[in-house]
């Protein structure tokens, strides 16, 4: 099933490199999440690292707590295929520490790390080895003067606060920066990044702290970070979630694809079933959804439950289902494959074609 919808034209940003990767100037928009293991525990660290890349992330930023946990990283990047970001606050030490240990990327905020001294000694460290700083500005800690200021933590205090920060990097001659602007506030977040990216260029990190639970952090940070990306704000982006940071992967991913651009993994298509339903179809898409949790290959599966919209969804998939009572019926392509007696002989009949669209995926990948 094909998206006629246009792709939103990105925002023009500056390139920087992050490891392996460039962020910005039309590069493709990263997922990106956070560990919430001890850095120090290496070995916990290393397995939610890979956890995290099998679920789709590219990204994954550390909590520097202290000197144990900067020294940690030298051996947590010997094992991650993926760019590590160490996020420090108050010290500059930890930020020197974690530079010294081969870490890709800085999350600081320069005006809280110990004084002008200690932005040189981060700046010129940083300039050095090639390592790009996020400046992260949050609303619950943008600085006293500025709430005063504007009377609360608004758009204009957090961007206010963000250009001060850059404005210390960018006196050093430091300009390989990302800046990201976040709130639990959805509004308040997507007027800060709108203003934001009317007075720099830099690529922009896009989020909504503090989002939630699964379900209402999937629906809030999926209303802000769409709305971001659908008018081009946005490079790299994460979806925070309370829990396991392995579950923010699909929804990050499902914002991507919603918007068209970028998809990772088939798209399941299934009907929000009505009275004309008379198969069990949350039991049918739910066993399609769990085969597919871990397919990276782009294809579109429709599981439908009724004779109205079924064969027709069913038939614009790559492969599809569409089921009545005692009866289903199985396309690719737009093709019949066959019709199948009873829900049970349906699936399995269903799970065998989806296993050779599979196959045949992974060939195509391979060769391309």
């Amino acid at each position: 099933m094909e998206n006629a919808s246009p792709v939103p034209k990105r925002r023009a940003t500056r390139p920087i490199r992050l490891g392996p990767l460039v962020i910005g100037g039309g590069h493709p928009v990263r997922v990106q999440s956070m560990t919430n293991t001890d850095t120090r525990d290496v070995p916990a660290t290393v397995a939610q690292i890979h956890a995290l890349v099998r679920a789709g992330c590219e990204i994954v930023r550390l909590a520097v707590l202290d000197e144990a946990a900067a020294r940690a990283i030298a051996d947590i990047r010997r094992e991650s295929p993926v760019p590590l970001i160490a996020d420090i606050h108050f010290d500059h030490r930890l930020a020197l520490a974690a530079l010294e240990a081969g870490v890709d990327g800085l999350r600081i905020n320069p005006g809280n790390i110990g004084g002008e001294a200690a932005v040189d000694a981060v700046a010129a460290a940083a300039r050095d080895r090639g390592v790009p700083i996020r400046i992260g500005v949050n609303s619950g800690s943008v600085e006293k003067s500025l709430l005063r200021k504007y009377g609360g933590p608004t758009p204009e205090a957090m961007v206010e606060s963000a250009l001060g920060h850059v404005a210390l990097l960018e006196r050093r001659g430091f300009d390989q920066i990302k800046i990201s602007l976040k709130s639990s506030n959805v509004p308040r977040t997507i007027a800060a990044y709108r203003l934001l990216s009317e007075k720099v260029d830099y690529p922009l990190h896009i989020g909504i702290t503090e989002a939630g639970t699964p379900m209402r952090g999937a629906v809030k940070s999926g209303v802000g970070l769409g709305i971001l990306l659908w008018e081009g704000l946005g490079d790299t982006l994460r979806v925070s979630l309370t829990g396991d940071p392995v579950t923010e992967m699909a929804a990050a991913w499902e914002i991507l694809r919603c918007l068209g651009i970028r998809s990772r993994g088939p798209e399941i298509v299934s009907c929000p079933t009505c009275g004309r339903t008379e198969i069990d179809l949350a039991a049918l898409a739910e066993a399609v959804e769990a085969r597919l949790a871990h397919v990276t290959e782009v294809f579109t599966v429709a599981v439908m439950g009724c004779v109205v919209n079924g064969p027709g969804e069913a038939r614009e998939a790559d492969i599809g289902l569409a089921g009545g009572r005692g009866l289903g019926v199985i396309f690719r392509k737009g093709e019949l494959v066959c019709k199948v007696k009873g829900q049970e002989a349906l699936l399995a009949r269903f799970m065998e074609e989806l296993e050779r669209v599979i196959d045949e995926k992974k060939k195509e990948s391979a060769c391309a």
